[in-house]
């Protein structure tokens, strides 16, 4: 099993599109909580460009970063992000300090 990690998604909406992004994220932060191996997942918008979100995570290993990739609300947004998503990246981190 790996070691505990921290990941950041950032994510673009397209233009015009801020709102039903913002909507959609909301819509995850209370399932994905409650997800075995989950201990941070909090919305952040980038004050600049409110065009950018960024989803601060906290995962206890890569096999439950998977679990999550695979859970009915993430693949139920992803169905739908075609609609309001312009770029999606996922970072992982390696705290060493």
């Amino acid at each position: 099993m790996s070691q505990p990690f921290t990941a950041i998604a950032t994510l673009i909406a397209k233009p015009g599109r801020q709102e039903a992004l913002e909507q959609h994220l909301r819509a995850l932060i209370a399932p994905t909580r409650a997800e075995a191996g989950c201990s941070q997942y909090d919305l952040h918008q980038d004050l600049a460009n409110p065009l950018a979100f960024y989803m601060i995570e906290r995962w206890a290993s890569d096999e439950a970063l998977q679990a999550h990739d695979a859970s009915a609300h993430i693949q139920h947004f992803r169905a739908q992000a075609g609609e309001f998503l312009e770029h999606f990246e996922l970072k992982r981190l390696r705290a060493i300090a």
